[in-house]
Parts: structure tokens; C-alpha cells; sequence
């Protein structure tokens, strides 16, 4: 459970849509206050799922091999196939060079999330919409699958479910900090940023939802049939 925690925790994390957002986000005037309440948002988000989860399972994994165990594999893999299907879809219609040039401002390609084209101009309340918009609940949903094997009897446990929040929501809290203790150089940092994740999102969204697709198969066929 840690290692497949850790793997999509680290994928959430480098997600560029969510990434591409707070960037506008903390960018905007009460831009760290907007942040705040994006983090929170988005944090709330993935205890809200574990809580759900663990109060299902009263906090003890099922059996190996009964009907809940198998069926969380299951929903495992039904995910991970969709992650790679996605990801081929996504490769697909990914426009050849040339075809699709960047706005004048170097915003991005036109098929960006109108969200994101206008989050800059939101309120804290929005800001925490957004987050729970732009999370990717696929991802998400893997996790929760995982975590139907937490054993709350374990203290490890809580440390890894704690880690694992902590670390898909890394990128977002190291941007609010950066905000924090040197604002001038973050947002020219940010910014570029932003703009490098505009030009190559659709490659970075592939590549995240190929990879944790084929480790959540992997994984899942591998603890079917063993």
C-alpha cells in the first residue's frame, strides 16, 4: 500500500492543470490568501476521500481474495486501463508542430481550460472550486482503492496516509511557501513556469496518466492472479 501511495502521490503532485492554476492563483492580487483556500480545498479533498474509505473498512483491510478485496483490485485496474486509454486519446489529438501556435501572450494552446484562462480573476471561494475542479479524481480514486488495505491498528499507517496527502499536494505548498518568504522572485519563477507547463502540458499529461496507468495495471493483475 506505501509504495503504490507514494507512486500516485507523486504523480498528483506533478499534474500540470492544478500546478498551472494556483500559479494564477498566487499570482492574482490576495493572491496567498486564494492560494491558502486552493490548498485547503484541495487538501480537504483527498482526507474527505481516505475518511470515506477507512469508515467503509472500519479501518481493517479486507480479507485477501473476499469480494471487497478483489473488487477494490478490480477498480484498480478498471482505472488504470482508463489512465492509458486516456493517455492514447490525449497523444492522438495532440495537434502536429506547427499546427496550433501559442496566443500572442504565450498563454498556451487554444483547447486550455477556460478555468484557467480566467482564475486569475477569482475569489478565495472560487479559488477553492477550482481545486476541487481541476483535482484529478481518477488518480484520487486510485488512492482510495489502495487505501481499502489501511490497518488503522498499525501506527505506520497513519504516518503513510499522512504522507501520502502531504506529498501530493508537495508542489502546490512549496509554491504558497516560495509566495511567502521571497514574493518577487517567485513570481517571476512562477510565471515561467506557468508559461513552460502551457507549451508542454499535453506531453506531461500523457506521460503522468501512461505511467500511473500501467503501474496501477501492473500492480492490480499481479495481486489477481498471485
Amino acid at each position: 500500500m506505501v509504495l503504490d501511495l507514494l507512486v500516485i502521490g507523486l504523480i498528483i503532485t506533478l499534474y500540470p492543470l492544478p500546478i498551472m492554476a494556483f500559479v494564477l492563483v498566487v499570482s492574482a492580487p490576495g493572491g496567498l490568501w486564494k492560494g491558502l483556500a486552493f490548498i485547503l480545498a484541495w487538501l480537504g479533498c483527498l482526507v474527505a476521500v481516505i475518511a470515506v474509505v477507512l469508515l467503509l473498512t472500519g479501518g481493517q483491510p479486507p480479507p485477501p481474495r473476499s469480494p471487497p478485496s478483489t473488487a477494490g483490485l478490480a477498480v484498480r485496474l478498471a482505472i488504470g486501463i482508463g489512465l492509458v486509454a486516456y493517455a492514447e486519446h490525449r497523444r492522438r489529438r495532440r495537434p502536429a508542430a506547427g499546427d496550433a501556435a501559442p496566443d500572442a501572450e504565450g498563454s498556451g494552446s487554444a483547447d486550455e481550460p477556460r478555468a484557467l484562462s480566467r482564475v486569475d480573476r477569482v475569489s478565495a471561494w472560487s479559488a477553492a472550486g477550482i481545486a476541487v475542479l481541476l483535482q484529478p479524481w481518477g488518480m484520487v480514486g486510485a488512492a482510495a482503492a489502495t487505501v481499502l488495505e489501511a490497518n488503522l491498528s498499525d501506527s505506520a499507517t497513519y504516518l503513510a496516509l499522512f504522507g501520502f496527502c502531504i506529498l501530493a499536494s508537495s508542489t502546490l505548498l512549496a509554491m504558497e511557501l516560495f509566495m511567502v518568504f521571497a514574493p518577487g522572485r517567485a513570481a517571476l519563477a512562477l510565471t515561467g513556469m506557468r508559461s513552460w507547463l502551457s507549451d508542454h502540458k499535453d506531453p506531461a499529461i500523457v506521460l503522468a496518466c501512461l505511467v500511473l496507468g500501467l503501474w496501477l495495471v501492473g500492480r492490480s493483475l499481479y495481486d489477481l492472479t498471485r
